[in-house]
C-alpha cells in the first residue's frame, strides 16, 4: 500500500511538474522572472518543474496567481496531464 501511494505521489508530481512547466512557458516568464515574482529561489522553483517539490497549498495558490491562471484551472490542468485517474484514497 505504501509503495503504490508512493509511486501516485510521483506520478502527480510530475503532472504537476508538466503543466506548471508549460503554463510558465505560456506566459513567455523566465524562471528568473516567475521565481522573483513569488518571492522563492529559483532552486525552489526548478524544483517544481522538476517534480521534485510537493508544495503546500499556499505555495500553489500562488504558482497560480504567478502564472496568471486561477486555481481552479490549474487543478484542472494537471488532471489533464495525469495519464490516468488516481486516488490516495481506497
Amino acid at each position: 500500500m505504501q509503495a503504490e501511494n508512493k509511486e501516485k505521489r510521483q506520478m502527480l508530481l510530475r503532472a504537476v511538474a508538466k503543466t506548471v512547466k508549460e503554463l510558465r512557458l505560456k506566459t513567455g516568464k523566465s524562471i528568473s522572472l516567475i521565481s522573483n515574482e513569488l518571492n522563492v529561489s529559483k532552486s525552489i522553483w526548478s524544483d517544481v518543474e522538476l517534480g521534485k517539490s510537493d508544495i503546500q497549498f499556499s505555495t500553489f495558490w500562488r504558482i497560480a496567481e504567478a502564472l496568471e491562471i486561477n486555481p481552479e484551472e490549474l487543478t484542472a490542468k494537471i488532471k489533464q496531464n495525469l495519464k490516468e485517474n488516481i486516488s490516495f484514497i481506497e
